[in-house]
């Protein structure tokens, strides 16, 4: 399967996991139920055959989550230094990203970038500036997920701290525009890196979004 085959099966099989998990947190009928569940599980044997993943383990993952479906929140931190961009490598495969990770619970969007850029690169930051709120499904990422994410970059200031690899990066440093390593493509796009660039170019820019 072709990787844009590929994005779309997960698409099908993400919108019917969201309606059978919406369908289960308020249905109250035994047999709307009942269908929702084999809803659930259908999409379940889509994933397990579309990724080649063991089903069980599809079927534990779709488990985590309940209530309405909402899109997962992914923050990156966006820092500057000298006109060149904080980066961190990833430990798991060696590719470069921008500090980040999923969002916390009870942690504004703030809260949880300024905590991610402290863990992954040692920097104390302070967070200005909302710069983008992206689609990951409209970008080029991969793999794709077999859920939706919500991508937020967030401009950060430096204020204390230096550069620490943590359990998740064994290298931090600051990279020019025109000299960008590898980078990890399921977490950033040289396209949104550049565009980073361009808000440091240009601090007017009102915020980015799909």
């Amino acid at each position: 399967m072709n990787p844009q085959d590929s994005a779309r099966w997960l698409a099908w099989c993400s919108r019917l996991q969201a309606i059978a998990q919406t369908g289960l947190t308020f249905a109250k009928d035994s047999y709307d139920i009942e269908r929702y569940h084999a809803l659930r599980e259908i999409a379940a044997e889509m994933l397990a055959t579309g990724s080649g993943a063991e089903l069980g383990k599809i079927r534990d993952f779709l488990g985590q989550d309940s209530g309405y479906t909402t899109p997962k929140v992914d923050v990156r931190g966006v820092v500057f230094r000298d006109d060149k961009i904080l980066l961190v490598r990833e430990r798991s495969d060696g590719t470069w990203s921008l500090p980040g990770g999923w969002a916390d619970v009870n942690a504004s969007p703030a809260e949880n970038v300024v905590r991610e850029i402290r863990e992954e690169s040692g920097f104390e930051t302070r967070a200005t500036k909302l710069l983008a709120v992206w689609d990951r499904s409209k970008h080029p990422h991969v793999p794709a997920f077999p859920f939706h994410v919500y991508k937020f970059f967030l401009r950060c200031e430096i204020i204390g701290g230096t550069a620490t690899p943590s359990s998740e990066t064994d290298g931090i440093d600051f990279f020019a525009a025109d000299k960008l390593p590898e980078l990890s493509i399921t977490r950033v796009t040289a396209a949104q890196i550049h565009r980073m660039f361009e808000h440091l170019r240009n601090p007017s820019l009102p915020t980015d979004f799909d």
